[in-house]
């Protein structure tokens, strides 16, 4: 998965960004004002923004209101200090889908972050399971047919991305903007060395699970 923290503290941007890489593992992209957030939601295809109300240039609410306008549904959290709750039910009514107040306990932004991202792919609990195969999102474990599977951090990250959009075909490319940020050097075959590493840890050898769709990409069956 790939998020949008757009925060002009920049100290805090740095904090919950790497909790949301060492905790969630997923790509994080920062911006430090309201016109940079909203050029870059605007730009990528995220599957989480994080929003600060108080920002230079463009404030987060107006942020929210451009991004819901230009229709984008990717679902948003906001941070607000304790003295702007009085504005948290309008930025809710503008398109928000949860806040959190500062000061906050980074573990329950990732929580609600990873509640956030299911409930928007149209999963409510944090076991996701198709067919035999189980995945916690909670603590990033894998299981087929009861048995553990151990997944390299990013093979775990492109397993659980075919398995929000299980049933429908995956670009390469839609994978590559889910999973990285704008820091990485790509490589045009390293989507095909993650899934043939998936296939051999989850003895998926003749595609039952995984399925290339040739020149199209990928689909968990379900």
């Amino acid at each position: 998965m790939r998020i949008l923290i757009i925060e002009d503290e920049r100290r805090l941007a740095d904090n919950i960004g790497r909790s949301m890489r060492e905790g969630a593992g997923y790509a994080v992209d920062l911006a430090f004002d309201g016109e940079e957030g909203l050029y870059m939601a605007e730009s990528n295809p995220y599957d989480l923004v994080l929003l600060d109300l108080m920002l230079p240039r463009i404030d987060g609410k107006t942020v929210l209101q451009r991004m819901r306008t230009a229709g984008i549904t990717t679902p948003v959290l906001v941070l607000t200090a304790r003295d702007e709750k009085e504005s948290i039910v309008a930025v809710l009514n503008s398109g928000a889908d949860d806040y959190v107040t500062k000061p906050f306990d980074l573990g329950e932004l990732v929580a609600r972050s990873k509640a956030l991202i299911r409930r928007g792919k149209g999963h409510g609990a944090p076991v996701l399971k198709v067919k035999d195969l189980e995945i916690n999102t909670a603590d990033r474990t894998v299981r087929r047919n009861g048995k553990l599977i151990v997944l390299s951090a990013m093979e775990y990250r492109v397993l659980e991305y075919l398995v929000h959009r299980s049933g429908a075909i995956i670009s390469k490319t839609e994978l590559l903007e889910h999973l990285y940020d704008f820091n990485w050097e790509r490589f045009s075959n390293v989507i095909e060395v993650y899934i043939s590493g998936l296939r051999r840890k989850l003895d998926d050898r003749n595609g039952d699970l995984i399925q290339t769709s040739r020149g199209q990409g990928y689909m968990l069956r379900n």
